[in-house]
């Protein structure tokens, strides 16, 4: 009996939390985006174009990012040839809500759950910028790989650290560690 009290208690955790935050989220892009007259995406997902450009100039590519005329998306460039572009699902905050809930949901003391969710997420976000950055470089070199890129070796990157910090939050810092 207490197994299945602790996967109740876990599954309402983890959809309270899940649920909590995404519709934090889905306000803030509400408030932040804009589609009448003119398209402009949210500042998160802006940013993480803008920091992208920025690893891209550091390995030495001339870079650039530029919002999409037709639709919320942000164009990012290399040598001036528009390569990819970044969503509002590219920035990672659903990636985010989604380890954040799981963290909660199989939580540990309150001070290493907040310290891990805070710290795996500053984590998540910057792999993805270098993931975005690094997808754009293949894109742009290897045009033909694209789909082959976008929809399968990128989001097992992502998907994969996600999986890898829930792995060490489990058996280092959760409750139920063994």
């Amino acid at each position: 009996m207490k197994k299945h009290k602790n996967i109740v208690i876990f599954l309402i955790r983890f959809f309270a939390t899940y649920f909590i935050l995404f519709a934090i989220y889905a306000t803030y892009l509400q408030n932040s985006q804009q589609k009448d007259g003119f398209f402009q995406t949210a500042s998160i997902t802006t940013k993480v174009a803008e920091q992208t450009v920025s690893l891209l100039e550091f390995a030495g590519y001339y870079a650039d990012y530029i919002q999409h005329e037709e639709e919320l998306s942000v164009k990012l460039l290399i040598e001036n040839q528009y390569t990819a572009r970044v969503i509002e699902g590219c920035n990672s905050i659903s990636v985010i809500i989604l380890f954040i809930s799981f963290i909660v949901a199989f939580a540990g003391s309150i001070k290493a759950t907040i310290i891990f969710a805070f710290l795996g997420s500053i984590f998540i976000y910057i792999i993805n910028v270098f993931r975005i950055a690094f997808l754009t470089v293949m894109i742009y070199k290897h045009p033909n790989q694209q789909e082959f890129l976008h929809n399968l070796v990128f989001p097992a990157l992502i998907y994969g650290t996600v999986f890898l910090l829930w792995v060490l939050w489990v058996n280092k810092f959760s409750k139920y560690k063994k």
